[in-house]
């Protein structure tokens, strides 16, 4: 029976409208079909790993070895060579001072030194002679002794009015100008070796015990944006009596020079204490509107996938703990979750 429409329109016009109704309605019925088709997904199931338990700890970059310098003689600074931050070799000229009453005083301690040395070469020449007695002679002798440690000493000085760099490293301190008088022994230098830096740190007493000599330790220098790999080369014996907390220190290879003494350092080392853990890959983990973390569970009788919440904990290399919310056994989707939602038909690859 035609429909009441058809009955109020021209024969021409019946069948396109019949083949549009048609049509509609078979699209309609494609899309019901796409919507219920499952999504294709690969699972992945859970299963319990042992992982190493590791230490986290704070710290600080110090130089290999650090050293301050300065003039064992005073005087005016006549000449400073070096710039902060300059690279330094063993034997570089730091700095040096106005020695011109250095050389004056070297000069009077020579003169005086021939002087002695003539006089004991004619009072030996008359003791060998029997000419003079036993105590001209020795008297003569502790002259030209303390008469050449003048000499030594005063030579000593000009040498001192130069000083130069013990090795070779980082100018890390530069604490004098030209011009200006400086004392004896006052530091003007820092000189720093950084071409193996130390990070020390400091570790509490209950996990002293978990550190040993030659441990692989990660370091991470935030300053730098970058992790470096180093080893254990000192464990304090005794705890600090405040903190309760003992020393460790961990050395790094840093031919570049990027590690700085004064930056500050994480610090990760694997123990040797094992733990059994549940992890997934991390591409399994999606993140919700609220921030939290959740999974997509597969029910492979219904051949449906269900949300759950998850706990985390630490990573693991590309792994990371699921400390609550799955069990051993249960099957994870680990490609094809993004498209979807709680419940969703899926079938697996």
């Amino acid at each position: 029976m035609l429909h009441p429409l058809f009955k109020l329109l021209p024969s021409a016009f019946c069948i396109p409208i019949f083949l549009l109704l048609t049509l509609t309605s078979c699209d309609s019925e494609k899309g019901k079909s796409s919507q219920t088709d499952p999504v294709v997904v690969r699972a992945f199931q859970v299963d319990s790993s042992r992982v190493s338990k590791s230490l986290s700890l704070s710290g600080n970059v110090e130089a290999k070895q650090t050293l301050r310098l300065g003039f064992m003689v005073a005087g005016k600074v006549k000449q400073v060579t070096k710039r902060q931050g300059e690279k330094i070799k063993k034997g570089n000229l730091l700095a040096a001072l106005d020695a011109t009453e250095y050389h004056i005083g070297l000069q009077a301690a020579e003169a005086k030194l021939m002087e002695v040395q003539d006089q004991y070469d004619r009072i030996k020449l008359m003791y060998d002679r029997n000419s003079t007695s036993d105590a001209n002679f020795v008297k003569a002798k502790a002259g030209l002794n303390q008469a050449k440690a003048q000499a030594q000493l005063r030579d000593k000085n000009v040498k001192d009015t130069r000083l130069y760099a013990p090795i070779s490293g980082v100018l890390l301190k530069k604490e004098v100008s030209e011009g200006e008088i400086v004392d004896k022994g006052m530091p003007l230098f820092g000189l720093a070796d950084i071409d193996q830096v130390h990070i020390n740190t400091s570790v509490p007493e209950a996990e002293i015990s978990q550190i040993k000599l030659a441990q692989d330790a990660e370091v991470k220098i935030p300053a730098l944006d970058t992790t470096f790999m180093g080893k254990v080369i000192e464990v304090g014996l005794a705890a600090e009596a405040k903190t309760r907390t003992y020393t460790a220190k961990i050395e790094i290879d840093n031919p570049q020079h990027r590690i700085l003494p004064g930056m500050i350092a994480s610090i990760n080392i694997a123990t040797q204490n094992n733990t059994s853990t549940l992890s997934l890959p991390g591409r399994a983990i999606l993140n919700g509107i609220d921030n939290n973390a959740y999974v997509y569970v597969l029910d492979k009788e219904k051949g449906r996938a269900f949300k759950r919440d998850v706990s985390l904990g630490k990573m693991h290399r590309d792994e990371i703990e699921i400390t609550a919310g799955l069990k051993l056994g249960d099957w994870i989707i680990i490609d094809g979750q993004q498209k979807l939602s709680d419940g969703a038909k899926v079938t697996t690859k």
